[in-house]
């Protein structure tokens, strides 16, 4: 069997050999934290590999420059907004009670937000978006923007069923957003061990009953 450094990556086998999973995902790990303390430029392949244990040529192999390292890194938090919108914001409506309904999914959306390797990301791509300014914008269409967009939706699903009243949808996502996300996201972006899961439902769930006596048809 050949090393995993032989490996070429531009096969679909390759793809889907559990040690190039396996060797991804430790890369990946490893990058977000080298990059995370030293910054893009201070961080070195080197370093990476060292964090990683695996050998510099493997990188190489898998991610080809250290520009291409840092963009997969981002893809990550990109895939999981964009499998969040799928699977919960796109999900049906209206299948329990409203205040139930509407906490639930105030919960899981803080949970996908507040997710420590979700908020490494971010504050990785605030500190270098004067290196990746196009990486930065496509962030944010592909996850702020998209999730938003999906939410405004999803609370015009309720007002079509008439239990919600949304004469703005996008609005209404957005007061649902912050009144959800509020002190924890703020917390997770500049002290992230402050933030608890605990504290996180907490909150969505409060945010989730204001949205409510906001919304509610009357």
């Amino acid at each position: 069997m050949a090393p995993l450094d032989a490996i070429a990556d531009d096969d679909e086998s390759t793809r889907a050999d559990p040690r190039v999973i396996r060797s991804r995902e430790l890369i990946l790990d490893a990058a977000l934290t080298c990059f995370l303390r030293g910054g893009y430029v201070s961080t070195t392949v080197d370093d990476i590999a060292l964090e990683a244990g695996v050998a510099k040529r493997t990188i190489y192999n898998l991610y080809g420059t250290k520009d291409e390292l840092f963009r997969a890194v981002a893809s990550w938090a990109i895939e999981t907004a964009e499998r969040f919108v799928v699977e919960r914001v796109q999900s049906p409506v209206g299948v329990l009670l409203l205040s139930e309904e509407i906490a639930g999914f105030a919960v899981a959306h803080a949970r996908a937000v507040v997710n420590s390797r979700v908020i490494s990301i971010r504050r990785l791509l605030i500190a270098e978006v004067p290196r990746f300014p196009e990486l930065a914008a496509e962030y944010f269409d592909r996850v702020p923007r998209r999730v938003m967009t999906a939410i405004a939706d999803r609370l015009q699903r309720y007002a079509v069923l008439g239990t919600l009243e949304v004469p703005e949808p996008q609005d209404a996502a957005y007061h649902f957003t912050y009144l959800v996300l509020g002190e924890a996201l703020d917390r997770s972006l500049f002290a992230p061990d402050s933030v608890d899961d605990a504290q996180v439902e907490r909150a969505a769930r409060r945010g989730a009953d204001a949205f409510i006596r906001a919304y509610a048809t009357r």
